[in-house]
Parts: C-alpha cells; sequence; structure tokens
C-alpha cells in the first residue's frame, strides 16, 4: 500500500479558486454524507440494517467535487458503496435510511436495501451489487445521452478491484470507439475488498489502463475535493464538446472496513491515522475558515442541522410500515408488453 505522499499529486498551494456558495455545498454535503454512515454503522451493530453495508467514510470528496462539476440532467451510476452519491444530489434522507430497513418507504420501496439504492428524481441510476456490472450499463447510458443529443453525460464510478472484470474493458473500448460522453471513474482506495491493489495486478497506476483504449487518463488527489472538481469538470468538457470519455484513477481511502462485516486488520492502525490527517471534510473546514466564509458558529449550526436530519431520516424509518407480501410479485417484469399477458 502506498503512502499518502506516493498517492498523492503534487500541486501548488490552493487558494480561494472557488466560491463561497462552493466551499459551503462541499461541506453541507459531505457532512451529511459522513453523519448518516455514521448512524447506519451504529444501526447496524443494533440490528435494525441487515444484509450487507458499505460505508462511503473518507470518500465524501469523490461525491461532492464531481457533482458541483457537473449539471442538471448528467446521469451517475456506481456499485454498492452508494449511500454517498444520492445523498449528495439531493435524495431524501428518509427514502435511504427507509430502504435500508427495507421499509416500504424506502427508495426501492425496500427491495433493495443498502446495495441498491436508485432514486430517478436526481438521475442516480443505481448501486449495483455485482462488481462491475455498473460499467458497461454507465457506458449505455452515455449512448443514450448521445443518440438523443441531450448534452447530457453520464459518470460511471467503480472500486479499484471492478478493473479487473473483462466487462471494464469492453465498455472502454465500446465507449472510446463510439465517442461516448462518459466518466469513467476508479475509487481506487487501495484494496479490493481486502486485497491492496499491488497484490491483483502489475499495474497499480490505474489510470494507465486506459492508455490501451487511447482514452485521455489521469489520476486525482480525491482527497482534496478541490482536485476533484477540476478533474471532472475537463472531463465533461471533453464529453460535452463530443470528444470522448475519459478515464479518472479518485486517489482516495476508506475510514472503515470493506463492509461491516470487515474488521480491516490488514491495514496498520498507522496507515489509517495517515490518511485521517488528509480528511477532506476537515480540508474544506479549515478553507471555510481560512477565507472568512464561514465562523465557527455557522459551522456549528450547519452540523447542527445535519444531525436533525439524520436522526429524522431514522424516525421516519423506524415508523414505516413494512411493504405489502404481495410486493413481491410487482416490477418483476415490464408490465405494459403485450406478450407479458399472452
Amino acid at each position: 500500500m502506498a503512502s499518502v505522499k506516493e498517492k498523492t499529486m503534487s500541486k501548488t498551494k490552493s487558494s480561494s479558486k472557488f466560491t463561497k456558495e462552493t466551499y459551503l455545498f462541499w461541506y453541507e454535503k459531505m457532512q451529511l454524507i459522513r453523519k448518516f454512515e455514521e448512524k447506519t454503522g451504529q444501526l447496524y451493530g443494533q440490528q435494525k440494517i441487515k444484509g450487507f453495508c458499505h460505508l462511503y467514510i473518507g470518500q465524501e470528496a469523490c461525491a461532492a467535487g464531481a457533482i458541483s462539476a457537473l449539471k442538471q440532467g448528467d446521469k451517475y451510476i456506481t456499485a454498492y458503496r452508494d449511500h454517498g452519491l444520492p445523498l449528495a444530489l439531493g435524495s431524501s434522507p428518509q427514502a435511504i435510511m427507509a430502504e435500508m430497513y427495507g421499509k416500504a418507504t424506502g427508495s426501492s420501496k425496500g427491495k433493495g436495501g443498502s446495495m441498491h439504492i436508485f432514486d430517478k428524481s436526481v438521475h442516480f441510476v443505481g448501486g449495483h451489487g455485482i462488481v462491475g456490472a455498473q460499467v458497461p450499463l454507465g457506458a449505455g447510458l452515455a449512448f443514450a445521452e448521445k443518440y438523443n443529443k441531450t448534452g447530457n453525460l453520464c459518470i460511471c464510478y467503480m472500486g479499484d478491484g471492478a478493473v479487473r472484470q473483462g466487462a471494464f474493458h469492453e465498455a472502454l473500448n465500446m465507449a472510446m470507439t463510439w465517442k461516448l460522453p462518459c466518466i469513467f471513474v476508479i475509487e481506487n482506495n487501495g484494496y479490493a475488498m481486502g486485497t491492496s491493489v499491488g497484490r491483483t495486478s502489475n499495474v497499480t497506476d490505474l489510470y494507465k489502463l486506459g492508455d490501451a483504449y487511447e482514452m485521455p487518463s489521469e489520476p486525482v488527489d480525491a482527497m482534496d475535493v478541490e482536485e476533484v472538481h477540476m478533474s471532472v469538470e475537463r472531463a465533461a468538457e471533453r464529453a460535452r464538446r463530443g470528444d470522448g470519455p475519459t478515464l479518472l484513477e479518485f486517489r482516495t481511502y476508506r475510514f472503515k472496513g470493506h463492509s461491516m462485516s470487515d474488521p480491516a486488520k490488514y491495514r496498520t492502525k498507522e496507515e489509517v491515522e495517515e490518511y485521517k490527517q488528509r480528511d477532506p471534510i476537515e480540508q474544506v473546514r479549515s478553507k471555510l475558515l481560512e477565507f472568512g466564509y464561514a465562523t465557527e458558529a455557522d459551522l456549528e449550526k450547519i452540523d447542527k442541522g445535519i444531525k436533525e436530519v439524520v436522526e429524522a431520516s431514522v424516525k421516519f424509518a423506524e415508523e414505516s410500515p413494512w411493504p405489502d407480501a404481495k410486493e413481491i410479485w410487482t416490477e418483476v417484469y415490464v408490465e405494459d408488453y403485450p406478450f407479458i399477458n399472452e
């Protein structure tokens, strides 16, 4: 596992190149994800949430920085570590929490659980449980945007383990051949479950995988939300010009295990603490104070409001009904096709 210094791109001392509103957007969205995920972990320990559950703690900048760089109408798709993106996009925390409880009021009516959050209203086309399965789907979404001449794009997230799947390479080949408006993002948190990147491939600079398809590719220090925003902005400009896809390697880190069942004993405490020194939320908090965009009192008020939102989501999930047993038969097929009733 590379150190933070080895993984991080060199850059000059940052300045106030973004507006107060952007920094506040980043802080509020990342803090919402963090507090929501911390509460999710507690509820899982209480067996309120069951099944598989993968937390986004530490990777918040990967979502917030991309969303601030894109526009309304762009599509988002990811793997099963999928709570952070819809929260940052504006999905109801109540609906997401209810989904993890398996309640009828959940974003997928209680049928998907933690790994299958969907929200069409914010253009979030889901978390997907099969490793790498979302990559060709992301290319397909981008194809639809190009075919329909919407001017929109698709940003497709995956973990570092997914790049070992054949579907990844097939999707990149087609996307580059057809110049699809797609941004492929590898959230490289260093470990595919418990296996480090260096133990699965000779290529540890994962952005270089794009070279095989002559796809523009670059590494991104994804512990810095500013760097995420700027890299996605460049890729989006390319996609909207009709020049095709980009592969971004977001070099990030998860502060917790792969899932709630993972004690993460394959990592040293020193490694985790080293990354926590570059907590993306604390970096934005410091900038807000440094640039005079917010006071400690302002940030405490935001934090209090977020805590109330998270607590309200738990109350909503607790009080929501379970799905009716008849729901097991609904939404299995597209019901308005003529052959369904033949």
